[in-house]
């Protein structure tokens, strides 16, 4: 082949952007801010942290599922109370509260007709019950939530809603609020539409035989119908099965109960701050944990980054501000342990809230939500957390479940964003236990959080609109 003309024709595109301006290059970043070299040093011991990784380990061995009010999670306070001593925090104390609380019972599917076989399933967190012996009907087929929501009403009157919408993995999670709206709403939509049940295809990016559950919620004056999350597999399988345009008959058992009201609760240490006037940061995640597996990633390795943190600064000289490390209870099926936490701590000053919620993957990006006063505290966090390979977001710092009544009431907050690429894939699983848990990643979320604190918690500037006294 003559490589000529095309080499050619390369030359005279490439041309006119050889002699662009020098104004079309990109205009170098202003210069990061200096370091402090303690702020340094209490960042790169953090490295070879083994706390966090005693924390998860413990909490996954000696505890398990830590299901939200039940006896279970009631272990876990009591685990957490003794782990926050022994670590040597302040103030340790758990503050209780009351939620009404769901568990699982009987769960079984299978296909009746034309393929009969078994179908890996669980039931969705605040699911209706069937009967003990069941219900058999007729599935209708939605390849997405957008075409269940165009079902005309009365439409699925006596059926079995089945939406097989596939979630597909990424970096910062955000496909997860694309696709769970099939979790978070749809068999609400599917009983006003007059389903008898609802399965869907679990929010999850994997591809194996293991459901993944998660809460539900039905509007006020809907009864809730029976809905399960089925396993990746099985629900392509069910999807499979639909293109060969034969009417498919489910058979469902799920038997689960509502308690009413039960205890769940708040586990919370403080690393005392020198001056009173300062304000409080918050920092933690949630203890509890759904049951299916031990709750490492979610969200154990969350209650561990931060707490390891926050002992890094108790280790050593008292930081200006006081640092409340706060377990939460609640948080899966509805958010008890927040809004606990908000209505007994409203009226403190709070400066600062950060939140670790999302698996045990390496730190990869930081957001911000600070007052304009106090912007040059987030240039000197990112400064420290570039040399662990984090970049800076575009987008504002949002918070998480558990500090949600917080960022609300305008507390400011900072995102420590893990990877997400493989964390859908055991999110609300069986398969959601300490194996899961890199070390190495483990550590260098410990490391980023450690450097964020000690910049956070010493910084001179004001945190809050309010100044300080």
């Amino acid at each position: 082949m003559n490589l000529r003309p095309l080499l050619a024709a390369s030359a005279a595109f490439a041309l006119p952007f050889l002699i662009q301006p020098a104004t079309a290059q990109r205009a170098a970043p202003p210069p990061a801010p200096a370091l402090d070299p303690q702020v340094a040093v209490l960042r790169d011991a953090a490295l070879k942290d083994d706390v966090a990784y005693d924390i998860v380990e413990g909490l996954t061995t000696e505890v398990g599922p830590r299901m939200a009010g039940t006896e279970a999670e009631a272990r876990a306070r009591a685990w957490g109370l003794t782990k926050m001593k022994a670590l040597g925090f302040k103030n340790v104390r758990i503050e209780t509260a009351m939620m009404r609380t769901w568990v699982r019972g009987v769960e079984t599917g299978e296909v009746v007709s034309p393929f009969p076989q078994k179908l890996q399933l669980t039931a969705l967190g605040g699911s209706g019950a069937t009967p003990p012996e069941g219900i058999t009907a007729e599935i209708v087929y939605f390849p997405s939530f957008a075409d269940l929501q165009r079902a005309p009403d009365g439409s699925l009157r006596g059926k079995i809603a089945f939406v097989s919408n596939a979630m597909v993995a990424t970096q910062d999670g955000s496909s997860y609020g694309t696709f769970g709206s099939a979790r978070f709403v749809g068999p609400n939509l599917a009983a006003k539409k007059g389903a008898v049940a609802m399965v869907i295809r679990s929010i999850g990016s994997d591809h194996g035989r293991g459901p993944h559950t998660g809460q539900t919620n039905f509007e006020k004056g809907v009864t809730p119908i029976p809905a399960a999350a089925l396993s990746t597999s099985d629900a392509d399988n069910l999807s499979r099965m639909v293109k060969r345009g034969k009417p498919i008959t489910l058979h469902l058992t799920l038997t689960p109960r509502d308690l009413g009201m039960t205890e769940t609760g708040n586990v919370i240490g403080e690393v005392p701050g020198t001056d009173p006037d300062a304000g409080i940061i918050v920092v933690g995640g949630h203890l509890d944990s759904w049951d299916l597996g031990t709750g490492a990633i979610d969200d154990g390795a969350g209650v561990a980054i931060t707490a390891a943190a926050a002992k890094r600064l108790l280790d050593g000289p008292a930081p200006r501000r006081t640092i409340r490390v706060v377990w939460f209870g609640d948080e899966e099926t509805g958010g008890a342990g927040a809004e606990a936490y908000f209505a007994a701590h409203k009226a403190e000053r709070h400066v600062l809230v950060a939140e670790s919620d999302f698996g045990a993957d390496r730190v990869w990006r930081v957001a911000f939500k600070l007052p304009p006063a106090a912007s040059a505290v987030g240039d000197r966090v990112y400064a420290a957390l570039a040399p662990l390979g984090i970049v800076r977001s575009r987008e504002a710092a949002g918070g998480g479940a558990d500090v949600a009544p917080l960022v609300r009431a305008g507390v400011a907050v900072i995102d420590l964003n893990q990877s997400g690429t493989r964390y859908f894939d055991y999110h609300h699983t069986p398969e959601d236990t300490l194996e899961r848990i890199d070390p190495v990643q483990l550590a260098q979320n410990v490391a980023a959080w450690t450097a964020m604190l000690a910049v956070v918690a010493n910084a001179p500037e004001a945190l809050d609109p309010a100044p300080a006294k």
